[in-house]
């Protein structure tokens, strides 16, 4: 009788080269959602609090600053780096929704789809994978 074990394990880049240009993006792209993105709307920057303002108000930049907070930190954290990176995905489709319908302006929705796409590749890099 034989019994086949799954485990499951962090998914690793098939390369070396390839692990550390990934853990670049992570560190790179965290970076920027804490710098760039969660900093300004919890500590109230004017531009922030004007952009919530139409779309929610305090509570919402609120939320979503520390949605972009608990992201950059995940993306650093390798058992949480692929839900950090799928997280921050859906958020950058829901930034993209009100940059293009409510906004207007499609044109920094170009700035959304990136930052989403390359979370996305962290989250599909990083997924746990079953092995026999």
């Amino acid at each position: 009788m034989t019994t086949i074990a799954t485990a499951t394990s962090t998914a690793k880049p098939a390369s070396r080269a390839g692990n550390i240009a990934l853990w670049t993006l992570q560190g790179l792209l965290g970076a920027f959602f804490l710098v760039a993105a969660a900093i300004p709307k919890l500590v109230g920057e004017a531009t922030a609090v004007g952009i919530f303002e139409t779309i929610g108000g305090d509570w919402f930049r609120l939320f979503i600053g520390v949605v972009e907070l608990a992201g950059a930190i995940g993306l650093v954290i390798p058992r949480l780096a692929a839900a950090a990176g799928l997280g921050l995905t859906l958020l950058m489709v829901g930034a993209t929704y009100y940059q293009v319908v409510v906004f207007g302006t499609p044109v920094f929705a170009i700035t959304t789809v990136t930052l989403g796409v390359l979370a996305g590749i962290v989250a599909w890099a990083r997924r746990p994978r079953r092995s026999a």
